[in-house]
């Protein structure tokens, strides 16, 4: 049954294509949410006390978006194996990087299973998403300097130059050495 909620709440997490155009700064700029406004969003299915589901909210809203927690059922929340992620693409990169951490960290025979995302506040699909830290990049800094911004999907990272090449290199040249870094905006 709980192998069956963790594949269910991956399929609740709405579907985003990520990388699949590369889009212009004008309308990148229209695409973006707020990079400072983020919710938490309980998966349903998952069944936790309300104390708990109090500890969750708190602790997620205190996280970039896009984020994730992961438990492991036979252990509960409040385990060594309980997982966060936060700052990535998309809810479904965040959820699958919280899963895997939770699942290499568990004990117990059940996989590990989806307790919450964190999400951009109004949320809802757009042909762009970018890490609440990306969007701040963006904002701040691509205007003045155009160009492209390049993401890694994988890690959350990000890069921006005045060319796809220099986003790219920005992008791989990070701490997580990311191997997927794709350009998302350029002019």
């Amino acid at each position: 049954m709980r192998m069956i909620l963790t594949a269910l709440a991956l399929f609740i997490l709405p579907p985003v294509a990520l990388h699949a155009e590369v889009v212009a700064g004008k309308a990148a700029t229209k695409l973006i949410f707020a990079a400072d406004k983020a919710e938490v969003r309980l998966i349903d299915g998952v069944d936790l006390p309300k104390e708990q589901v109090t500890a969750v909210k708190a602790v997620l809203a205190a996280q970039r978006y896009y984020g994730a927690m992961a438990m492991s059922p036979d252990e509960g929340l409040m385990s060594e194996s309980t997982a966060a992620t936060a700052n990535f693409h998309s809810a479904e990169a965040a959820a699958a990087a919280a899963l895997a951490q939770c699942n290499g960290k568990k004990t117990g025979a059940a996989p590990c299973v989806l307790v919450a995302v964190v999400q951009p506040k109004g949320w809802k699909a757009r042909a762009l998403q970018l890490s609440s830290e990306a969007t701040a990049g963006f904002k701040s800094g691509y205007p003045a300097i155009g160009g492209a911004v390049a993401i890694s999907a994988s890690t959350g990272v990000w890069g921006m130059g005045q060319t796809s090449d220099a986003a790219l290199g920005a992008c791989a040249d990070t701490a997580a050495k990311p191997k997927d870094c794709a350009v998302v905006i350029e002019n």
